[in-house]
């Protein structure tokens, strides 16, 4: 897929083999979806979401069925960057069962005041609008994953 965007009714990806565009409803993201027009499977999103505003990521925090893996990060922090890729790696290896997101601190201030975000990068699961986990710091997708299966854990998800 080359890209993801949240819009007011869901995540809209691109089909791996058409190129189409298709919306995923954020009360669907756990179910199978076909390509409108090839027909093709597309098996969830399978790349980070960047949040473009609040209001879309209320939208996808609240809605989802899935568990939400939100990292807050900036462009000028370089543990963000070195994780970036980590991100990318978990997501493409979850989809269907955990939405990856991105949250600009610098451009989505008021999320990050909201959170207390007061180190970057900085993880926070989110389940059914809730927080379930936070941890901050670059790491390897494995570490990422192993946070979130302890947080669902523990949240008893």
């Amino acid at each position: 897929m080359s890209s993801a965007q949240l819009d007011d009714k869901g995540v809209v990806v691109s089909c791996q083999h058409c190129g189409q565009r298709n919306r995923i409803q954020y009360e669907r993201l756990n179910q199978p979806l076909r390509c409108g027009k090839c027909k093709s499977s597309i098996p969830g999103v399978a790349m980070p979401i960047d949040v473009d505003s609040e209001q879309h990521f209320n939208t996808l925090a609240g809605l989802s069925p899935l568990p939400v893996l939100v990292d807050f990060w900036a462009p000028w922090c370089g543990p963000c960057k070195m994780v970036a890729p980590e991100f990318e790696r978990l997501a493409a290896t979850t989809a269907g069962k955990l939405i990856v997101a991105k949250v600009n601190t610098e451009e989505q201030p008021n999320l990050a005041h909201r959170y207390a975000i007061h180190a970057i990068p900085t993880m926070i699961l989110f389940t059914h609008g809730e927080e379930a986990g936070r941890v901050s710091g670059a790491r390897p997708a494995s570490a990422i994953q192993q946070f979130v299966d302890e947080s669902l854990r523990q949240a008893k998800v």
